[in-house]
């Protein structure tokens, strides 16, 4: 028996202490079966929380179930909720449509309401020929061709740097405007705020999105599909054909921009050594994810706003599909004749034997696509903001990757416990430093069972999140000076409705889509059903012609260093054709 089982000095404080609480519990998790209880039981959690949501929403997909609460957003708007156009105040309350009162306190801004509901045409202020409006617009175009030539301008230069400053300026211009008009400069504070949260959201998202896809090539995942394809004998022509159809049938489920940057990772292994190859792949990628999107309120925040404001409903969507399938596959069978002949070379066994997956690779792949199934539920079921659902499933990585680095604790108690040859109190020696743990975890020991998450977000592509930043920025103050409701409106008074929507889906491709189809709800233009689906697909694919048009496209720039916005720019004429097929079958099967 050692000493340390029968001493009340070893065992008292372990009664006291939380922290020598807590590190019996770690040591408790460094039994496989106790690990996977855990994670079997919150597995069954996600699972219970699946089908409640599946039972709930009348055997139909994801439809919004508007009776969960008591008035729809739209009504928020315009009877509870203050326009940040107008006044200031921060509160206020109304009665619902169904004779309860329901009163609601908040901040001075909304945005997803900001986004859905209607703005007062009445205190609209106008800037456009103002001298603050005109050199915004200035500032914007020249920000915006140092970005688009970070390439040619010398190395180190990032195509962040110039528009991250030109949103800044913007900004300014646009309260020296109010002010000089003698506005309300409390306005510009309010649309600094939205546009803000707007960012956070995508933000959020896609650093979630791609934590997940570095863990992921950590753990060899991506590294062995590649091996797989190899050994499968499938040529490269033949991904480039199964990552397009992957990416389109899934975009209307997982939305857009998650299913780019899956694809995109596969692609990416798979033409290992190949950078032309990829970056005609993540082109093809982005063209599907975008049209697979377009017929799903699910794969765009664009297609979402519309169907939420009531304008289309759920079965009016599939009425897009043939027009979108056609947006793809033009664009992928001119390509074909360029993509790269031949097969990835087969794989030796020594790229084998490093391409096999490490453990916990399974488990993160589940983990992913819990948190997949899981965003699209909290946003359908909940009505919660979809990024919340990719932030959760962040946080059990990175439970599951503590989980698997907590052992080298104890292995190190017991270590210096053996050494000692006496008792071990972890009071004496305090709390055991993270860094060293990770540090051992390192070690040949704990090679397998190193899972540092935040090293994994160290990899993120930073600049790409800091660029979209500075679009969402430089776009959203050239909305606030009026810019882009005088192109929504003089677009469908002078061109006529057809003319108009083709026109604003190709300025997609440079100005976001979802201030533009923001626009375009505001302006509340009198449209057939044939024309507000016709708006929804241009909006919806037009994004595709640059790779700064989609989030799709910048998600997938963070993703891939082989592809940037010269290498989509050279495929832009043969997106533009898939473009106009669309449209075209639009007419032939929707109608004018």
């Amino acid at each position: 028996m050692s000493s340390r089982q029968h001493s009340p000095k070893a065992s008292k404080p372990f009664a006291k202490s939380p922290t020598l609480w807590l590190a019996g519990v770690s040591r408790s998790l460094e039994e496989p079966k106790n690990r996977r209880a855990v994670f079997s039981i919150l597995a069954l959690l996600t699972g219970l929380v699946a089908l409640t949501a599946l039972f709930e929403t009348e055997n139909q997909l994801f439809p919004v179930q508007r009776s969960l609460i008591p008035i729809n957003a739209d009504q928020i708007y315009r009877r509870v909720w203050n326009d940040p156009w107008n006044s200031g105040t921060s509160s206020a309350s109304s009665k619902s449509s169904d004779g309860s009162n329901n009163t609601f306190t908040t901040r001075q801004s909304k945005p997803k309401v900001i986004i859905e509901g209607k703005r007062d045409k009445s205190n609209q202020k106008d800037l456009t020929r103002s001298w603050q409006g005109v050199l915004s617009v200035v500032v914007f175009v020249c920000g915006y061709a140092l970005a688009i030539a970070e390439e040619s301008i010398g190395r180190g230069f990032k195509k962040s740097i110039p528009i991250t400053v030109a949103a800044g300026i913007i900004w300014v211009l646009v309260a020296l405007g109010y002010r000089d008009k003698g506005h309300a400069v409390a306005l510009v504070t309010q649309a600094a705020r939205h546009n803000l949260t707007e960012f956070v959201e995508v933000f959020l998202f896609l650093l979630c999105a791609m934590t997940f896809i570095n863990t992921m090539t950590q753990l060899n995942v991506f590294a062995r599909i590649r091996s797989w394809l190899q050994e499968s004998g499938f040529s490269y022509r033949s991904c480039f054909w199964v990552t397009g159809t992957v990416a389109f049938w899934l975009s209307p489920i997982a939305d857009n921009l998650t299913t780019a940057v899956l694809m995109g990772a596969v692609v990416s292994a798979v033409g290992k050594g190949e950078p032309e190859y990829v970056a005609m792949c993540c082109v093809n990628i982005v063209v599907a994810a975008n049209s697979g999107g377009a017929f799903s309120p699910f794969g765009d925040l664009t297609t979402l706003m519309v169907w939420q404001r009531g304008t289309l409903s759920l079965a009016d969507f599939p009425r897009l599909l043939i027009p979108s399938i056609v947006n793809w596959v033009v664009p992928a069978c001119l390509m074909h004749p360029y993509v790269k002949d031949g097969a990835p070379q087969k794989a030796s066994e020594e790229d084998l034997a490093s391409s096999r997956l490490k453990p916990g690779a399974v488990e993160v792949i589940c983990l992913f696509l819990g948190t997949v199934v899981m965003t699209a539920m909290f946003h359908s079921y909940a009505h919660l903001p979809p990024v919340l659902g990719m932030m959760t499933g962040l946080g059990l990585l990175k439970l599951f990757g503590w989980s698997r680095t907590s052992k080298t604790s104890s292995q190190r108690g017991t270590m210096s416990d053996d050494a000692g040859g006496g008792n071990y109190s972890l009071e004496m020696d305090g709390v055991l430093n993270q860094k060293d743990d990770l540090e051992y975890a390192r070690t040949k020991k704990g090679n397998d069972r190193a899972l540092d998450i935040f090293k994994r977000l160290e990899q993120t592509e930073w600049d790409t999140l800091i660029f979209f930043y500075g679009v969402i920025m430089c776009v959203g103050g050239l909305g606030v000076l009026g810019y882009l409701e005088l192109l929504s409106h003089n677009s469908f008074r002078v061109l006529g409705a057809n003319a108009a929507c083709i026109l604003i889906g190709l300025l997609s491709a440079v100005i976001d889509n979802i201030p533009m189809m923001y626009a375009v709800l505001s302006t509340e233009p009198a449209m057939s059903k044939s024309e507000w689906l016709l708006i929804t697909l241009s909006a919806g694919v037009g994004g595709s012609l640059f790779s700064v048009g989609s989030a799709a496209g910048v998600g997938l720039m963070g993703v891939s260093h082989s592809y940037t916005f010269l290498s989509h720019l050279r495929w832009t004429p043969i997106v533009l054709v898939g473009y106009f097929a669309s449209i075209l079958t639009h007419f032939m099967v929707n109608g004018m």
